[in-house]
């Protein structure tokens, strides 16, 4: 015997909200990516360079993740995919945390090659473009920020977001010493600060998005004591078959199987267990078997 929670896996509301956002994002940085690349070539800065790379990878990363959210909303007519495409969004994450990391290694490799020979900065046209920039990047950080508490996917280009802002205000912190000082050094060392104030945050993206396509269980829920609170539901004298996996950001569901008494009543016995793992748990979809272990009431432990 079986049963099944049904879950609206997310609501339509929330999805499209996450894609007008993305889409604003998406247009607003695509314009000042180009804008900076041509400047940064224009005016041999690698801080400007660095800030175009961390844009261009916003570009792409927002694009996926517009990608992942549209295949999955599609997907979810087909009778084919039970689950529908939602792991795409864990995918487009992932990818989001390797583009950063790839730029953020290539930026840091020149930096060092440029340390001992740093070439001459045109600081003017630098301060204005990474103005506009930073003004670009604060408005696309507003309109990810709230999204990114949902959604791993939105997390993805929120982060890139954020490591552009930061690099923004490094770029003008950059241009205005080199135009007070004449220390070109400067430049190098905003890149490096750069890339190594993005890289721990881009590795626990990245650990987040493998943690949810291997299934393994949310490091925020005790799997132990889930075992523990199914077992104490009146009526269950066996928990076995327990897993416990995220499909994508705030999609947790789990299955198991609930050995019984053989007097007890089964609807009773799956209402109360939803609403441990409910209650207890946060989990709103869960697949749950019953299995009578003894007609004579006793419980007696599954052998497997």
């Amino acid at each position: 015997m079986g049963a099944g929670h049904d879950h609206d896996f997310g609501t339509r509301d929330a999805a499209a909200q996450h894609r007008g956002r993305l889409w604003g994002a998406f247009a607003l940085l695509a314009v000042f990516m180009v804008i900076e690349a041509v400047t940064a070539f224009a005016t041999g800065s690698l801080a400007l360079l660095s800030d175009a790379g961390h844009m261009f990878t916003d570009v792409l990363g927002i694009g996926m993740a517009l990608a992942a959210i549209t295949a999955a909303r599609r997907a979810a007519t087909d009778p084919q995919r039970t689950f529908g495409l939602y792991r795409l969004e864990v995918l487009a994450a992932l990818a989001n945390a390797v583009l950063l990391f790839g730029v953020a290694l290539y930026v840091l490799v020149a930096a060092v090659r440029r340390f001992g020979d740093a070439p001459h900065v045109s600081t003017g046209p630098m301060l204005v473009v990474a103005g506009l920039g930073l003004v670009a990047n604060i408005f696309a950080f507003v309109l990810l920020r709230k999204g990114a508490k949902d959604s791993i996917n939105v997390r993805g280009a929120y982060l890139e977001v954020l490591s552009d802002l930061i690099g923004s205000v490094g770029v003008l912190g950059a241009a205005a010493v080199i135009a007070g000082t004449g220390w070109f050094v400067v430049d190098p060392l905003v890149a490096v600060a750069v890339g190594l104030f993005i890289l721990p945050r881009t590795w626990k993206l990245g650990r987040e998005a493998v943690r949810i396509l291997v299934q393994a269980a949310p490091e925020h829920l005790d799997v132990a004591a889930m075992r523990t609170s199914l077992g104490a539901v009146p009526g269950v004298c066996d928990v076995h078959d327990l897993h416990v996996w995220t499909l994508t950001s705030g999609m947790e569901v789990a299955s198991a199987h609930l050995g019984i008494q053989g007097d007890a009543e089964v609807g009773t016995v799956l209402a109360a267990a939803r609403e441990a793992l409910q209650h207890g748990f946060g989990i709103e979809h869960a697949t749950l078997q019953v299995e009578p272990v003894a007609s004579s009431g006793d419980c007696r432990t599954a052998s497997w």
